[in-house]
C-alpha cells in the first residue's frame, strides 16, 4: 500500500475505532440508552404525525390509497405509522439527535445541581454541629 493511501486508510480506522468504543460505552450507560430511546421514540412520533399530514385528503373525497370508511382509514394510519418508523431506523431527521444531546444535558446540570445541594447540606450540617459545641 502506497503513502497516499495509508494515512486515510489508517485514520478512517481510528475513526471506526472511535465510533465504536463510544458507542460500547453508550451501551453500559443505562441512562444514556434509555434517553436514546426516548429521543428515537419521540422522532417517530414527530415523522407519523408529518406523514400523516403528507397523505391527509380533503374530508370526503378519495386518496391514492382508497381511504373512504373505516377500513381506509386504520389502513392508512397503520401505513403513515410504518413510514415513519423506517424513516427514524434509516437515519430520521436528525432530530432525535438534538433531542438526545438536549436530555443528557438537562440530566447532566440536574446531576450537577443535585451534588451541589448535597454538598451545601453537608456543610450546613456539619456548621451546625460545630456551633453547638
Amino acid at each position: 500500500m502506497s503513502a497516499t493511501l495509508a494515512l486515510p486508510a489508517a485514520k478512517l480506522a481510528l475513526n471506526l475505532a472511535g465510533s465504536a468504543l463510544e458507542g460500547v460505552k453508550n451501551l453500559l450507560d443505562p441512562a444514556k440508552t434509555k434517553a436514546k430511546k426516548q429521543a428515537d421514540d419521540f422522532e417517530q412520533v414527530f415523522l407519523e404525525q408529518v406523514t400523516e399530514r403528507l397523505f391527509a385528503t380533503p374530508e370526503g373525497t378519495e386518496g391514492p390509497l382508497g381511504e373512504n370508511g373505516t377500513g381506509g382509514g386504520i389502513f392508512k394510519s397503520q401505513l403513515t405509522q410504518q413510514y415513519a418508523k423506517h424513516l427514524q431506523r434509516a437515519g430520521g431527521i436528525g432530530l432525535s439527535d438534538q433531542i438526545l444531546r438536549d436530555l443528557l444535558r438537562v440530566q447532566e446540570q440536574s446531576g450537577a445541581a443535585a451534588q451541589t445541594a448535597a454538598v451545601t447540606q453537608a456543610t450546613v450540617t456539619a456548621g451546625s454541629a460545630n456551633v453547638r459545641r
